[in-house]
C-alpha cells in the first residue's frame, strides 16, 4: 500500500497540445498573424511554469513542425528545451509549409498518429494531456480515447461565439464554411467537451455564457483558473517616472499633474464605454477638483484614417471633453508604447489614483491584474471577469457601468478615503501574487488535475459522441416594457424557464430603448443578457456574449436615409416635439407626439411630400420614431433569423405596442400581451387568426403563450 501511495504522489508528466501558429520559447512573434497571439504566449508561459514546479517530473508542449522558407528555421527544429524539465517538441502535421489553422483539419489525424509514435518512444506515457483550442482538442480527444489518458482542455475562444461575431460583421454562412470551416470546428469542440475530464476557463462567466451554448455543456467538469501575470514587468513604483516619455506627454495635457490620476486604458471600442466615464467625470465638479482623468485609447495618427468603430469612439471622446470643457483636467495621448503601459499604472499609483474599467462587459480583465500588481486600486464594471478579480483581491469596487452618478461617486470615494486606498493597494499587490501569478496558477492547476491521475474523483461520464443539431432552432423574442416588465413574480418565473431552455432556445429582446438604457434595465430586473438584443426600435443589433454589434445591419439600413432632411420636414409641426438629444441616434429621429393633434399617417404624408422615404412608428401612445425604411423590430428580427438560422415558424414573439406589430405579423408565433391601456395600438391584429391574445399581462402573458403554442416541445425543452 505504501508503494502505491508513493506512486500516486510521484511528480507528473504533462503533455500540452497547441497545434497552430508559430510556437517558440524565445522572442515570440506575437501578432505576426491571427494564429500567433495570446494563446501562444499562454501555452509557452504555462510550460515554463510547469517546468519549475517540484510536483512536475516533465512538461512537453507538442506543436506542429513547420519547414517553410517564409518563416524562421526555429520552427523546423524538432526539440527546443526551455529548462531542465520543460521543452517544445515539434511534430510533423501533413504538409511542411506554414498554413493557417482553418486549413489544418485534414492533417490532424496524421498529427495525432505521429504524436502517438512520439509518446510510445518515451520512457513512460504522460499522466495528463492538456489541449488548447479546437484543433488540439480534436487531437486530444482522439489520444485520450486511444491511450486512456485523462484529457484537460482550454478552449481560448469558441466556435459558436466566433460564428456570431463573424455573422455580425457581414459574413454569410457559406463564407464561414469556406473560410473558417466553422461547423467542423464546432463539431470538434463538441467532441472535445464530451471527452475532457476537466475544462479550464478564465472566468465563471465564460462557463455560463459561452460553454453553456454547447450540447456537451457539463459545468461540473469545468473549473476557473485565470492565466498568470508577468510580475517582473508589473510592480509598484520604484522611482519617480514623470520624467519618462509618457510622463512628459501626460503633463502636456494637465494643469495640475500632481493631483490623483483616474486612469482608463482600453482599445477604442464602443463596448469599453469610455464616453460614459468622461460624462460621469464631466458632470461631477467634486471629482474634477479631486483628480485628473487620463484616457489611453489605443494609438492614433489621424482619426479620419481609422476604421468606423474606432473613429466614432475617438471622435465621441474628443466631443465629450469639449462638451464638458475639461481641457487641462483630461489627458488623451495619441501614442504609447507597449512597455509604457506598466509606467502608466505606476504613475497613477504614485499619484494615489485609481484604475477604472467602465466596460459594458469585460470577459476577463487582464489590465485590472496588471494595474493591481502595480499597487493601483480598482473601480470596475460588475459585468464579467472583474467580479472574480475584485472578489479574490479585495482591492476596489464594482460599479454599474451605465450609472454615471454612482460611477463618479465611487471614483471620488476611492481617491479620497486614504485608509481604504492604502488597503486596496496592498491587497491588490498581494492578491495578484496569491491568485494570479504563474506560480499560483500552476499550484491551482495541479490541484485540479492531480485527482484525475490518482482517480480519486468520480466524474459523471457522457457518451463520447457528437450530438447532431449544433444550432438552436427555436427562439423567443419579447418587447421589454410592459411585455417582460411589470410583474416581478411572473418575470422571475419566466427567467427561470428561459435559463432551463438555454441550450435549445435563442432568447432575444426587441426594444425601442437605447442599448445602454436597455442593458441597465435588464440588470435592474435581473434578466439574463439575451443572445440577441435589438434596440433603438430595430436600428441596432447586438449579439451575446460580448455585445458584438451587427455592423452589416447598420450598413444595410443606411439606405435613402437623410435624418437632417427628416428633421427639417417635421420642424415646427403642431403636436410634435423633438426629444432630447440623448434619445436620438444616427438612425432614429424621435419625437413626443400628441395624437389628438396629429396622427401617424399624417406624419408619413408630410415626409412623403418632402420626398423622404422612411419608416414611421408610434408607440405607447406618446412616442413617434422616424427610422430608415429598412429598419424596424420586425425587419431586424427577420435579419437575425436569416443570419442565425432559426425558422420564423419556431419563433415566439411577444409584444404590446404599435412598434411590435410587424414582429407579430407573418409566420412568427405572435403573441399580444394583455394591456388594456395600449389595446388600440394593436387592435388591427385582432382579426388575425395566427396571433394569440393572452389573457395575462406582462411576463405572465408570455408564459401563457408558451403553454398555448406548446413552446418548446417537451423533447426540445428537456
Amino acid at each position: 500500500m505504501s508503494a502505491r501511495r508513493r506512486t500516486k504522489k510521484a511528480p507528473l508528466f504533462i503533455v500540452l497540445l497547441s497545434v497552430h501558429g508559430l510556437v517558440r520559447g524565445h522572442d515570440p512573434e506575437l501578432g505576426r498573424d491571427a494564429d500567433t497571439g495570446g494563446q501562444v504566449k499562454y501555452v509557452v508561459e504555462l510550460l515554463r511554469a510547469l517546468g519549475e514546479s517540484p510536483k512536475v517530473e516533465r512538461a512537453v508542449l507538442l506543436t506542429r513542425r513547420v519547414m517553410d522558407p517564409a518563416v524562421s528555421p526555429d520552427y523546423a527544429v524538432a526539440e527546443e528545451p526551455l529548462s531542465a524539465k520543460a521543452s517544445i517538441v515539434r511534430i510533423e502535421c501533413g504538409e511542411e509549409g506554414y498554413i493557417r489553422k482553418e486549413l489544418l483539419w485534414d492533417h490532424l489525424d496524421s498529427f495525432s498518429d505521429n504524436v502517438v509514435t512520439f509518446l510510445r518512444s518515451q520512457d513512460r506515457m504522460p499522466d495528463i494531456i492538456h489541449s488548447h483550442y479546437a484543433d488540439a482538442g480534436y487531437v486530444g480527444a482522439r489520444l485520450a480515447n486511444q491511450l486512456g489518458i485523462p484529457l484537460v482542455h482550454t478552449g481560448h475562444s469558441l466556435g459558436r461565439s466566433k460564428r456570431l461575431r463573424l455573422l455580425a460583421g457581414g459574413a454569410t454562412r457559406l463564407q464561414l464554411e469556406a473560410t473558417y470551416n466553422i461547423s467542423r470546428r464546432i463539431e470538434a469542440e463538441e467532441m472535445t467537451l464530451s471527452v475532457a475530464e476537466r475544462v479550464i476557463t478564465s472566468t465563471r462567466q465564460e462557463i455560463e455564457e459561452q460553454y453553456g451554448l454547447y450540447d456537451f455543456y457539463q459545468p461540473e467538469r469545468m473549473r476557473v483558473v485565470p492565466p498568470g501575470t508577468d510580475m517582473s514587468r508589473f510592480h509598484p513604483a520604484r522611482e519617480n517616472e514623470w520624467g519618462t516619455d509618457i510622463g512628459r506627454e501626460l503633463r502636456r495635457f494637465l494643469k495640475r499633474s500632481s493631483k490623483p490620476m483616474i486612469l482608463a486604458l482600453s482599445r477604442p471600442d464602443p463596448k469599453k464605454n469610455i464616453v460614459t466615464l468622461i460624462d460621469a467625470y464631466g458632470e461631477s465638479p467634486e471629482l474634477q477638483e479631486a483628480a485628473n482623468l487620463v484616457v489611453v485609447a489605443g494609438n492614433r495618427d489621424d482619426i479620419q484614417d481609422m476604421d468606423d468603430g474606432a473613429r466614432g469612439v475617438l471622435s465621441d471622446i474628443l466631443l465629450a471633453v469639449d462638451r464638458h470643457d475639461l481641457y487641462g483636467r483630461v489627458a488623451y495621448p495619441k501614442h504609447h508604447k507597449p512597455e509604457e503601459v506598466a509606467v502608466l499604472y505606476r504613475l497613477a499609483a504614485a499619484s494615489r489614483g485609481v484604475f477604472v474599467n467602465p466596460a459594458l462587459t469585460e470577459p476577463f480583465g487582464l489590465t485590472l491584474l496588471e494595474a493591481a500588481a502595480c499597487g493601483l486600486p480598482l473601480v470596475a464594471t460588475e459585468d464579467g471577469g472583474p467580479r472574480d478579480i475584485v472578489g479574490n483581491c479585495e482591492n476596489g469596487y464594482l460599479i454599474d457601468p451605465l450609472d454615471k452618478e454612482a460611477m463618479a461617486a465611487t471614483l471620488l470615494r476611492t481617491i479620497t478615503d486614504r485608509e481604504a486606498w492604502r488597503r486596496f493597494s496592498r491587497n491588490g499587490i498581494a492578491g495578484v501574487r496569491r491568485h494570479y501569478s504563474w506560480d499560483a496558477h500552476v499550484k491551482k492547476y495541479l490541484g485540479l488535475v492531480r485527482p484525475l491521475v490518482d482517480k480519486t474523483e468520480q466524474l459523471p461520464r457522457a457518451c463520447p459522441i457528437i450530438l447532431q443539431g449544433v444550432a438552436r432552432k427555436r427562439a423567443l423574442f419579447a418587447e421589454l416594457d410592459l411585455s417582460l416588465l411589470g410583474d416581478e413574480t411572473s418575470l422571475q418565473e419566466l427567467v427561470r424557464t428561459l435559463r432551463s431552455l438555454r441550450k435549445s432556445v435563442i432568447f432575444g429582446i426587441a426594444t425601442g430603448r437605447r442599448l445602454d438604457d436597455a442593458l441597465a434595465t435588464l440588470r435592474r430586473h435581473r434578466i439574463p443578457q439575451p443572445d440577441v438584443l435589438i434596440s433603438g426600435q430595430g436600428t441596432e443589433i447586438h449579439y451575446a456574449p460580448d455585445l458584438t454589434q451587427d455592423t452589416t445591419w447598420e450598413r444595410h439600413i443606411d439606405h435613402l436615409w437623410t435624418p437632417g432632411l427628416v428633421r427639417k420636414a417635421l420642424r415646427d409641426i403642431p403636436g410634435l416635439t423633438l426629444q432630447p438629444k440623448k434619445f436620438l441616434s444616427a438612425f432614429k429621429v424621435s419625437y413626443f407626439i400628441d395624437t389628438s393633434i396629429i396622427g401617424e399617417q399624417e406624419v408619413r404624408q408630410l415626409l412623403q411630400r418632402a420626398e423622404q422615404t422612411a419608416n414611421v412608428i408610434v408607440s405607447f401612445e406618446q412616442y413617434l420614431d422616424v427610422l430608415p425604411v429598412r429598419a424596424s423590430k420586425g425587419l431586424a428580427l427577420r435579419w437575425c433569423a436569416e443570419h442565425l438560422d432559426f425558422p420564423l415558424e419556431n419563433t415566439l414573439v411577444a409584444g404590446v405596442t404599435g412598434a411590435d406589430a410587424d414582429m407579430l405579423r407573418g409566420n412568427t408565433l405572435g403573441t399580444v400581451v394583455n394591456n388594456r391601456h395600449l389595446a388600440a395600438e394593436l387592435s388591427g391584429l385582432a382579426e388575425t387568426d395566427t396571433i394569440y391574445f393572452a389573457a395575462a399581462s406582462h411576463a405572465g402573458g408570455i408564459l401563457e403563450a408558451m403553454e398555448h403554442y406548446g413552446f418548446p416541445s417537451r423533447e426540445e425543452g428537456a
